[in-house]
């Protein structure tokens, strides 16, 4: 029936496609997004549905789409180079079985970005597009949001749909995008022009925030803490009362403390005692012999490459003996071939100083010019733009916090992220150009009068 249904979907999507193209750009999102492949239980999973829209997305665009006003920003050619860069240490990889495996969808969604701000030539799109995120992460967000108020989740144990520790069913990461995604969400409650700001939009708002709020909690994820203090540090730029905010953020913080789970409260706890926590102790030993790895190898070893890593660390362990005496017991531990866990060490490990800077320039950039759009259209007819960059740079900066402590550098989400703000920042470079011609036009119109 999931197969069925998913087909049907597909069907109803590519009908309205072959009218209105950008459908297909939609389609390959919510795919990408939400890898219904790994849902489905047979036809999908031997099908390349991804390829499929993908292609076909470029197609409807070369031969149906409107593009004389399509424009090629710097950023698209940053990604651009970078896809080069990546392709260029894949051939030349520590292990090239391996790192062909990772290539094989980072080079799409590299693509796939340099690609999608062409399409983004309306306001309309531009909505249309981030929507699509939304809702399709949503549908991921949503079912943990459920699972954890039935059980409370746990580390390693809320299950999102599918057993799959990839992409965004990956605790740590969908936790991250999670919360990434609630700055988008409230802009759609006051600014949505598709879905317009009502009771029944208020209301799925606020509850899709909630579920956001609630996927650190289901998967005891400690980078979705930090995401949502940071988000709450975030928010006081857009708030005028902020000391009435603080105040409130604080009460809601003490009122929400006893209804946590018992396990969310023991691992959060962890972050002070770091070196009690065998997972924070390897991420540092991990974060050592990259940086020594790429001091010896400055252009990185490929995708991959963090397999040939050997590791030594220590660790606490604290207990509590006799008559509330506390003891701590040290110990050595020694492992191998353990993953990043940081989008920046991941580029310093796997492209080296090179990647690394062009990976910080591209999202260094799209930081930067959200903050100029932000401050340029505060007011005016173009107020919901200057409030939509904010949404954008804020889901950007909780992103790449997120990426400071799990491995996220290629995912998609960052790239349609980027995607839409190429799109925003050129869509509104068209329509201010066209305002500055038009009273020149005027002007030779009253002359030749």
């Amino acid at each position: 029936m999931r197969d069925l249904a998913f087909i049907g979907f597909l069907v109803a999507l590519f009908g309205l496609g072959f009218r209105r193209p950008f459908i297909f750009v939609l389609t390959y999102i919510y795919i990408d997004i939400v890898s219904p492949q790994r849902i489905t239980y047979y036809l999908l999973n031997s099908v390349p549905i991804s390829m499929m829209a993908a292609g076909l997305a470029v197609l409807a665009w070369l031969v149906v789409d409107d593009k004389k006003d399509a424009r090629f920003a710097p950023r698209q050619a940053l990604i651009l180079l970078l896809l080069i860069y990546c392709g260029l240490t894949t051939r030349t990889a520590d292990f090239p079985a391996e790192a062909a495996e990772k290539w094989a969808w980072v080079w799409k969604n590299l693509a796939f970005a340099v690609f999608l701000p062409l399409t983004l030539r309306t306001k309309l799109r531009i909505e249309a597009l981030l929507l699509f995120v939304v809702l399709s992460a949503s549908s991921i967000i949503i079912v943990g949001g459920i699972k954890t108020l039935a059980s409370g989740g746990g580390y390693g144990e809320l299950n999102l749909m599918v057993t799959n520790n990839s992409g965004l069913y990956e605790g740590s990461i969908i936790s991250a995008v999670a919360i990434s995604i609630i700055p988008i969400v409230l802009w759609f409650a006051r600014h949505g022009t598709i879905f317009r700001p009502e009771w029944k939009v208020w209301t799925f708002c606020g509850a899709l925030t909630f579920a956001c709020l609630l996927m650190p909690v289901g998967t005891s994820a400690r980078t979705g803490l930090l995401c949502i203090a940071f988000l709450a540090v975030l928010m006081l730029r857009e708030v005028k009362r902020k000391m009435l905010y603080l105040a409130a953020l604080g009460l809601v913080g003490v009122m929400a403390v006893p209804f946590l789970p018992s396990a969310f409260s023991e691992r959060m706890g962890t972050i002070k005692t770091y070196q009690a926590d065998e997972s924070a102790s390897t991420r540092l030993a991990v974060w050592k012999w990259t940086w020594d790895y790429a001091k010896a190898n400055p252009f990185g070893g490929g995708f991959e490459a963090y397999m040939q890593n050997r590791i030594r660390y220590d660790t606490v362990q604290v207990s509590k003996e006799g008559a509330g005496h506390t003891v701590q017991r040290a110990s050595t531990v020694v492992d191998k071939s353990r993953a990043y866990h940081s989008s920046y060490f991941e580029m310093l490990g796997e492209q080296g100083y090179p990647g690394l800077l062009l990976w910080l320039l591209i999202n260094g950039i799209g930081v930067v010019r959200m903050e100029v759009l932000r401050r340029r259209y505060k007011e005016g007819e173009f107020a919901w733009a200057g409030s939509l960059a904010g949404a954008l740079q804020h889901a950007h900066l909780i992103y790449l916090l997120g990426g400071a402590f799990v491995g996220i550098a290629f995912q998609s989400f960052l790239f349609m992220l980027l995607g839409a703000q190429i799109g925003l920042d050129t869509y509104l470079s068209r329509r201010r150009s066209e305002t500055a011609w038009r009273p020149m036009r005027r002007a030779w119109a009253g002359a030749a009068a």
